[in-house]
């Protein structure tokens, strides 16, 4: 009988013991900082580019298409290339399709030259794996999500991208500016307009000015107004109707800048990056500006 509790107690002890074991490393791998964006973060980062992308490979439509509007993971899809354009089995592709605004709201002044001289939005929308291939057609599954796929998305040769690790500098508030190049966030992943740590940005400074990739963006604000975005009021710097004002007003050039946050470039056009934001204080809206760090 003593001898039943005693395997007991110790079966008990076991579990217990490996069970904090468990939670402690699971506790340990939680706290640990991720030293490089996700693949997810990396592949499904899209670009703006001036360069033209080819438009001969294309997603034909997939599986049920009688009814399907989007095809997803998991299901058959059609590419319009196959053996007679040398597509094999296990080969892979990119998914991408140029988006644009739809909204047609201006957040910032010189909003719309920016974002043409940056050139075409492409979003991506996933990696596809050859699954079998015909003459003239081949069937993919979709291997890496980004979004959905829809009829006459444009199909690329899978390319690898260098991940960049995250500098070791911690993240400074109160930071001077560098002196190097400055740009504006023009654009973010999926057009919105508040955006924080986690998010995809787009700035128009790109390889033709220098930037390559792994490089940092200091994202900032002036107090005041400087270039007029749409949800700023003008002069609240120094006044504020019933709550009080200075004797002087001060303008955007003579207060701090205010510091958002940061980020790192994953991918460049001629004449933009695409930043993946690392830190941030507080909100960051398009028409917020950047620098070099």
């Amino acid at each position: 009988m003593h001898k039943n509790i005693s395997y007991h107690i110790q079966a008990i002890g076991l579990r217990v013991g490996l069970g904090v074991l468990l939670t402690a490393g699971l506790a340990c791998a939680q706290d640990r900082a991720p030293t490089a964006p996700t693949e997810a973060d990396l592949y499904c980062s899209g670009m703006v580019t001036t360069k033209p992308v080819p438009t001969d490979t294309y997603l034909i439509s997939g599986e049920n298409s009688r009814y399907k509007q989007v095809f997803a993971t998991d299901e058959y899809v059609y590419i319009n290339q196959g053996a007679d354009h040398g597509v094999k089995v296990a080969d892979q592709f990119d998914v991408i399709r140029p988006v644009h605004d739809t909204t047609g709201v201006i957040w910032f002044k010189y909003q719309t030259m920016l974002t043409k001289a940056m050139g075409t939005t492409y979003a991506d929308i996933g990696r596809l794996r050859v699954v079998k291939v015909n003459a003239k057609t081949s069937t993919a599954l979709m291997s890496l999500p980004c979004g959905f796929m829809q009829r006459g998305d444009l199909v690329r040769p899978f390319a690898v991208r260098t991940s960049p690790q995250y500098h070791n500098v911690k993240f400074d508030p109160l930071s001077e500016p560098s002196g190097k190049k400055t740009a504006m966030v023009v654009s973010t992943k999926g057009f919105g307009t508040l955006i924080g740590a986690g998010s995809i940005v787009y700035v128009n400074l790109g390889s033709d000015q220098g930037v390559k990739m792994g490089d940092y963006f200091r994202v900032y604000r002036f107090q005041g107004t400087h270039i007029d975005t749409l949800y700023q009021i003008s002069n609240t710097a120094y006044k504020v109707e019933g709550f009080g004002g200075t004797p002087v007003p001060y303008g955007w050039d003579n207060l701090p800048r205010q510091v958002l946050g940061e980020g790192v470039v994953l991918r460049t056009g001629p004449n933009s990056s695409t930043v993946f934001l690392t830190d941030s204080r507080m909100e960051i809206f398009v028409g917020d500006y950047v620098d070099l760090e």
